[in-house]
This record gives structure tokens, sequence and C-alpha cells, in this order.
């Protein structure tokens, strides 16, 4: 049994891998900026405990983590929707973006440092507005980007700990793009090779496998597809 933290673990993917884990029998605390909304998860998952955690305010994370013991594995998949465009710019929003995975995700580290151990395993969230962006991208494309630095920096000043990067395109099944016109979807299926949109299930397994794959360390992983070739 493992003992696995996933921070941003109430909604999506960071849910979907939280209930993937727990049915595998281990122990699993995931985060999610409301408390009770967390426990709530945490119960309807199979999680042993729901945290309250926000990264966007990277200063109450280690109050926040206080009862959190050994990680053997960590999941950073907390993020946040962002429509950004230059002409209309939002610094509010994209202070918010860029403290929640560039500042958030390091003090995570920080505050776990000394209950991780050699064979413990971090995956990052990235996202693939990074290589192919949008209008209103601004912010999330440069963020998105970043998880490859921070990447490489936290493997080399971790190491032993391997640090890896998932970067999910389109995925059909997540409540986002469910959200979307089956118009629009159908479209985005025909520009992917396998002429199916990633699912919630294909991410969280490919997040397992970078935390299980003892010689995977400092590479980045895209789960679209082959969007990227359309």
């Amino acid at each position: 049994m493992s003992s696995v933290l996933v921070v941003g673990g109430t909604s999506g993917i960071g849910r979907e891998f939280a209930r993937m884990r727990a049915g595998r029998g281990d122990e699993v605390v995931l985060t999610g900026r409301d408390a009770h909304r967390a426990g709530t998860v945490a119960k309807e998952t199979g999680a042993a405990r729901g945290l309250a955690l926000d990264l966007s305010r990277p200063g109450e994370i280690a109050a926040a983590l206080a009862g959190v013991g050994r990680v053997d594995h960590l999941v950073l998949a907390g993020v946040t929707r962002d429509d950004n465009l230059v002409d209309e710019y939002d610094i509010d929003a994209a202070l918010s973006l860029v403290t929640l995975k560039l500042v958030g995700y390091p003090e995570v580290v920080h505050v776990l440092r000394t209950r991780l151990h050699d064979d413990s395993a971090i995956v990052l969230f990235g996202g693939q507005a990074k290589e192919r962006p949008y209008p209103g991208a601004t912010t999330v494309a440069a963020v998105n980007a970043g998880m490859t630095g921070l990447m490489h920096a936290l493997a080399v000043q971790l190491a032993p700990v391997r640090v890896n990067t998932i970067h999910p395109g389109v995925v059909g099944d997540s409540p986002y793009w469910l959200a979307k016109p089956e118009k629009a979807l159908a479209a985005l299926r025909t520009e992917t090779p396998t002429g199916r949109l990633a699912t919630m299930a294909d991410v969280a397994d490919a997040v397992d496998f970078l935390l299980r794959n003892r010689s995977v360390n400092a590479a980045e992983l895209s789960v679209d597809g082959g969007w990227l070739l359309g």
C-alpha cells in the first residue's frame, strides 16, 4: 500500500486519479479549496481524508498539510481555468494562476520535503496550451511551459526523488470539455489522429505510470492522442 497525496483532487482528473488509487487500496489524501467539498469527495472516492488547501495562498500551505505524514506519491493537479486576453488583461487573474502553479506547487514540495523519501515520486500537471495556445491563453500557456523548468529544478534538487510532468490535451469527458457543444468536440476529434479524445481515465493511467516506473525521471508526457499533429 502506498501513501498518495493528490493536491487538487476534488474534481476532474485529480478526482479520477484519487478514485483509481483508493480503489487499489492505497491510502489517499486529497485536497481542494473548500474543506466541506474535500471531505465529501474523499468519502465518494474512497480516499482516507480530504483537506482544505488553496494553492493560490501559498503562505497557508504549511498549516494545511501539517497533519500529512510520509508521502510516497505526490500529484500536483490543482489548476484553474483562465481566459485572459492581452487586449483585456486581468492582472488579478494572472497573478492568481501564476501563484497557484509557480509558487504553490513548489511550496507544497518544500513543506513535504522531510516527508518524502528516496523512492518517492512527484507528478506536476501542465497542459498542451504551452504548445498550442488559444485566444485567452496568455497566462495558461506561459505557466504550463514553466512546468518544464520547475520539473528540471526539482528533479535536480530532490534527487533521487523522481519528478515528472503530464501534459493533457483535450480531455473529452472532463467537466470543462463536457460543457462544450458537441459540434466543437466533433471537430476536435477529427483533428486527432486516434479519432478520439483523451479521457480522464487515460490521463490518470499515465500519471500512475510516471509515478510507478522507477526509471522515468524529468520526463514530459503528452496525453492527447497525437492532437498536436493535427
